[in-house]
């Protein structure tokens, strides 16, 4: 089977999101088809975990599109590295107007799917962007508790976001912006800081030797954190979230807290299909190892064609 892969872009109000379209075997533009919408994970670029889920639901018969999140990748924006949940929930729902532009796509036949953070992105964009028929989260975090995790108590949470306005403004007042790695940079400097959880290490191992790419920076601008405290991805599901949700998380807990994450976002829907549990999957082992990346795949692509026919 061939697909055709197109590296497209659309906007963002004025900025240009990099993006690549993926069209199935034997397309024909005269032809109708369903199409999906794929967020990936804080910091990463669309020929990470986006190709990942992008070739292979391609190959199920969808048009997909994954993109590069506003401020990061090959895509504008300024300043650079900066992870802005409301800017990262946009992206979705202008993703959603690029597509309804595409004469091939059924408007009433567009899902959107969600990886680790872009899971937490995407429910949020979906409780109000209903356009979106159905959605589908591998991992899913909510970011915004993620990062209030980190701070382990309510002063620690408030000392960063004071050091968060002390940095704006010394950047306003001219002084250089500050930026830090979301993880280290590879094995041997996770190492030599004597890191041994295994999910910091899968993400590292991940990053840097399965799957890297020389547009991905690995720098959070550090201003950032003000927002990711204050955000909440699942905030309003029970009320917002109408539409068909299908949930897969991996068996092996981890810090990531993904599991978590996944069980109360569907315990608050309302509109829940089905919570998959892959066996012996780690956090980062749904990002791209086949043997439980098809396991999701084979779930996604029955509720896509059931919700999306």
């Amino acid at each position: 089977m061939t697909q055709t892969l197109k590296h497209i872009s659309f906007k963002n109000r004025d900025i240009d999101l990099a993006a690549d379209l993926r069209l199935p075997d034997e397309f024909d533009e005269s032809s109708n088809y369903a199409a999906l919408v794929i967020v990936t994970p804080g910091s990463s670029v669309k020929e990470q975990v986006g190709a990942v889920y992008g070739e292979k639901l391609t190959a199920r018969g969808f048009v997909t599109i994954t993109f590069d999140a506003s401020y990061q990748g090959q895509s504008g924006g300024k300043p650079r590295d900066l992870e802005d949940p409301a800017a990262r929930v946009e992206d979705v729902r202008c993703a959603v107007d690029y597509l309804m532009t595409l004469p091939y796509v059924e408007a009433n036949r567009v899902g959107v799917l969600g990886v680790c953070n872009g899971g937490g992105y995407a429910v949020n964009a979906a409780m109000t962007e209903h356009r979106l028929k159905a959605v589908g989260t591998v991992v899913a975090v909510n970011m915004g508790r993620a990062w209030r995790s980190t701070a382990l108590d309510a002063d620690a949470i408030v000392e960063t976001l004071e050091e968060v306005g002390k940095q704006r403004t010394s950047e306003a007042r001219g002084g250089k912006s500050r930026r830090e790695p979301w993880i280290p940079n590879s094995m041997d400097e996770a190492k030599a800081a004597g890191i041994t959880d295994p999910d910091t290490l899968d993400a590292v191992d991940f990053y840097a030797n399965r799957r890297p790419s020389d547009t991905r920076t690995n720098r959070l601008l550090f201003h950032s954190n003000g927002a990711l405290m204050g955000f909440d991805a699942f905030h309003l599901v029970g009320e917002l979230l109408t539409q068909p949700l299908q949930v897969i998380v991996g068996g092996r807990l981890g810090t990531t807290f993904s599991f978590q994450d996944g069980k109360t976002l569907f315990e608050r829907a309302t509109n829940k299909e089905d919570f998959l549990i892959i066996d012996g999957a780690g956090h980062y082992d749904l990002y791209d190892k086949d043997e439980y990346v098809d396991q999701a795949i084979e779930r996604l692509d029955g509720f896509y064609k059931d919700h999306l026919s």
